[in-house]
């Protein structure tokens, strides 16, 4: 059996490439040039974007190059059940728009650690969440992209060094987030989004034609096994072991399974993914800081119903692509002979993982064929621009302020952009580390549970129950870390074992047993149990400290009074004397090369800016701040979610 890889690209590929990259940097440029020389333009667009480019930013921030080989791949293994964490997602953008996003505004928040500060007061849980976030995107999200993209580029380039091509990708991104802050790259990933799905709907298209249309992908991908596979539906051949290693499952074609499916059991699928899902769509910064940036609350509300409906395609552009692949190619996507599978595709395990590239590869004509891997290091670097840009504010907002508490926004426009090229080289060391990691989406699924159930916990209780206070909620997450940290150490202490073969050292009934995501809705149980005794035998938050921090006082327009505010004061006390003491330059008579620096980090305009009198500072933070929604727009969003999530249910219903 040929296992090699020899395809190439066509010149008309490389063009089709080169003109990709034209046109967005073209636009990063050019959007970039907008909300430049302010904190607030950089990290939240000058809080000016539209409903649409939200929503696809929503969008594309979350399809990257792992959805495109990790739905595809756990697609041809084990049918449509992945798209579950797709359609679940739909109902989570509702809550987001509806219940998170207009809190959140109401506070006036940047980040969502911030939110937490004024909810709760103090720094242990703001600066806890930050480094908690940073982690979690190197090591879960960038990982993940830069593997899948890794793949996608060696299956494409087999003479293309994959650290020099990996190198270039997080260039590119860094560039983009480096040169134009949020703005540039909400635009960037509307125009990528575009390109995202043209693209695998004309590969779709193509799939399904080559296979013969719905009806048969249904019906010969349960007939799809490799030749290294030895029973054919429990009928034993003589000749060799019996085996069912290459077979797809029985229930490939249902989205609702049985509790004690190993891969994607009901019960998890309900409550330990709505669990994640919160965290990831309600309380990430990479997610909320898109709706954040919308113009007013109808904007931030129609780009979540955008974000939702875009949520339906995935499983017809990437999932059922990913099936017929398997149908097409079952040697090598579906090779269950460990041997065989490493000559394949490097991996051991099983090589499901190449089922996109394969297809891309082996269907699409020269120039379509270019179209398509644009499409794919357009979904690496979308994410990785909206990754980084989050991780940037993150750690300026709520980590640098910390140690320099006097920075000036020149400052923090440039320690944002440092911390965006040091993700960068931790990025580049962590790649032979992430290319050895194998059942990648259930890394990433498997981490999120261990470690995302607390902070969603403390996010629900502060949101929706008053009496929730500091230590409550500092000393659930820490219990809950504790915990997660002790499972994750535990299971991954033991190597997967190969299917067929017994291991020596088993995995004890307490981690093979309970799925991940039944681990995360007990870690969820534990934790908000622990938040509420805790917040309980302590002392109460007053209500004036709580004015517009939680759903059920959104509305109120009367002062706040932060928990901190004698700090946040001295604080801004601090900064304003910081500010005074620095020298003014004017900046048409600054050296060129000065210039050039000074317009790369955004900060051209700082000394540009006109003093605000307080009259103008208290309207401008009431605009920024107003959840107020005419009638008609109010109903026609409202019906428009109804509708959606009608659709969501029913799609639910007919797989299930």
């Amino acid at each position: 059996m040929d296992v090699e890889n020899t395809s190439r690209l066509h010149y008309g590929d490389i063009l089709v490439i080169v003109a990709y990259f034209v046109i967005v940097i073209g636009v990063g440029i050019l959007s970039s040039c907008r909300n430049r020389g302010t904190v607030g333009g950089y990290f939240l667009a000058g809080r000016s974007m539209h409903w649409i480019p939200i929503g696809a930013s929503l969008f594309a921030s979350n399809i990257g190059s792992g959805h495109f080989v990790g739905l595809a791949g756990s697609g041809a293994a084990s049918g449509i059940g992945i798209a579950a964490f797709e359609l679940n997602a739909i109902f989570i953008l509702m809550i987001l728009g509806w219940i998170f996003v207009p809190v959140y505004v109401a506070a006036g928040v940047f980040t969502m650690p911030e939110y937490l500060r004024k909810r709760f007061g103090g720094q242990r849980i703001r600066i806890y969440l930050a480094v908690l976030a940073l982690i979690l995107y190197v090591f879960t999200k960038i990982s993940a992209d830069l593997y899948s993209g890794a793949i996608f580029l060696t299956q494409a380039l087999p003479e293309l060094n994959l650290y020099v091509a990996v190198i270039i990708l997080l260039v590119i991104a860094a560039l983009f987030t480096i040169g134009g802050g949020l703005t540039a790259v909400i635009w960037t990933d509307f125009i990528q989004t575009i390109i995202m799905v043209i693209g695998a709907f004309i590969l779709m298209v193509m799939s399904f034609i080559e296979i013969g249309g719905y009806e048969r992908v249904i019906k010969e991908f349960f007939e799809a096994w490799p030749n290294t596979t030895k029973v054919h539906y429990g009928v034993k051949n003589d000749n060799y072991s019996y085996t069912k290693c290459g077979l797809p499952p029985t229930n490939s074609m249902h989205l609702i399974r049985s509790p004690e499916d190993p891969g994607l059991p009901w019960p998890g699928i309900m409550f330990g993914l709505t669990i994640s899902s919160i965290w990831y769509w309600c309380s990430d910064q990479v997610i909320v800081q898109r709706a954040l940036a919308a113009k007013n609350i109808s904007n931030a509300k129609a780009g979540a119903i955008l974000a939702g409906y875009l949520k339906f395609l995935p499983m017809f552009l990437i999932v059922f692509p990913g099936m017929i692949s398997r149908i097409l190619f079952p040697d090598r996507v579906a090779c269950a002979d460990p041997e065989v599978c490493f000559k394949v595709c490097g991996s051991r395990s099983g090589c499901t993982n190449i089922a996109y590239p394969t297809l891309v590869l082996e269907l699409m004509p020269p120039g379509l064929r270019g179209l398509m891997l644009a499409v794919m290091m357009s979904a690496l670097i979308s994410s990785l621009t909206s990754i980084f840009n989050s991780s940037s504010t993150l750690f300026t907002m709520d980590i640098w302020r910390r140690i320099r508490k006097q920075a000036s926004d020149v400052e923090l426009m440039i320690v944002g952009r440092v911390c965006v090229l040091i993700l960068v080289g931790v990025s580049i060391a962590w790649i032979p580390i992430v290319q050895n990691i194998s059942e990648l989406f259930h890394y990433i699924q498997g981490i999120t549970s261990f470690l995302a159930p607390p902070v969603c916990a403390v996010y629900l209780l502060a949101v929706f129950w008053k009496r929730t206070n500091e230590v409550g909620a500092f000393w659930g997450l820490m219990v809950g870390l504790v915990t997660g940290l002790i499972r994750f150490a535990w299971e991954y202490s033991y190597s997967p074992t190969p299917c067929g073969e017994t291991s020596d050292n088993p995995m004890p009934d307490i981690l093979s047993k309970v799925h991940y995501l039944h681990f995360g809705c007990i870690l969820f149980l534990i934790v908000t149990i622990v938040t509420i005794i805790i917040s309980l035998l302590t002392k109460s938050i007053d209500d004036i400290h709580l004015v517009r921090l939680t759903f059920w006082n959104r509305f109120e327009t009367g002062p706040r009074v932060d928990i901190d505010e004698a700090q946040i004061a001295q604080e801004e006390k601090e900064k304003q004397e910081a500010l005074a003491a620095a020298p003014i330059v004017d900046y048409g008579s600054l050296p060129w090369y000065k210039k050039a620096g000074q317009w790369i980090c955004g900060i051209e305009k700082m000394n540009q800016q006109q003093e605000l009198t307080p009259e103008q500072k208290a309207a401008l933070e009431a605009k920024q701040t107003s959840i107020y929604e005419g009638k008609t727009w109010r109903r026609v969003l409202n019906f428009n979610a109804i509708l959606l999530m009608t659709v969501a249910t029913f799609m639910w219903g007919f797989y299930a």
